[in-house]
């Protein structure tokens, strides 16, 4: 497992929680418009700087008290096998910890919530299913990982970045048919053009919030929240 990154504090990650955000190196994806390469591409992984677990933990056990939460994020952290364990050394320091996951890996995911290691979830739904093999072949495998969170055994959250060149309005809908449900929490994020994978997305201006507010619109009815972040 290569910790890559560690923002000390954030107010918006995790909500309704103060929390740390650490950043595992590593995914199984190669979206092209993602703007964490240095995360995701070996030879930028090889360059970042890294953090050593006993220092990572030697920070959470200082803030403990002062901070409620930790994130975890990537890459994909479901690729670490090691992570039940991690997140557990984690929970033992009486952390809450959110996952943040593409949901390619039913198995972990439904591991950790099983197994009480982590809080609460936020999962990419990247594209509409008749579309996920532009990314991923195995789209069973998104589709077990919605299944898995839509239990409702603890809390979480699917977001879509809202990319041009990529997305249209009807993919929004589709989406929206795809995961629906009267206990979803569905949150929309404009796209931003920094460091990509593919340059060429560094060049592509996000869509206006008009744009946005017009899918929130349409596909509110098919959640309990939807909203634009």
């Amino acid at each position: 497992m290569i910790i890559a990154g560690l923002q000390k504090l954030t107010l918006i990650d995790y909500p309704g929680k103060i929390s740390a955000t650490v950043f595992l190196a590593g995914c199984n994806f190669r979206c092209p418009w993602c703007y964490s390469r240095e995360l995701v591409l070996p030879e930028e992984i090889k360059k970042q700087p890294k953090i050593l677990e006993k220092e990572l933990f030697k920070f959470l056990e200082d803030r403990k008290g002062l901070l409620e939460g930790v994130v975890l994020c990537g890459g994909e952290p479901t690729i670490n096998k090691d992570l039940p364990n991690f997140s557990e050394r984690i929970k033992n320091l009486g952390y809450s910890v959110k996952l943040d996951t593409n949901g390619s890996n039913p198995k972990m995911l439904k591991k950790l919530i099983d197994s009480d290691l982590i809080d609460y979830v936020a999962m990419d739904v990247k594209l509409p299913k008749e579309r996920y093999s532009e990314l991923y072949s195995k789209v069973e495998d998104i589709e077990k990982s919605i299944k898995v969170l839509k239990e409702n055994k603890i809390g979480f959250e699917f977001r879509t970045t809202v990319i041009p060149s990529v997305h249209t309005k009807e993919d929004f809908l589709k989406i929206a048919k795809w995961i629906e449900g009267p206990k979803i929490k569905y949150y929309l994020q404009n796209f931003r053009a920094e460091k990509t994978i593919d340059p060429k997305f560094e060049k592509i201006k996000p869509y206006p919030d008009k744009y946005l507010l017009d899918i929130q619109k349409s596909i509110s009815p098919f959640f309990e929240v939807c909203k634009i972040r």
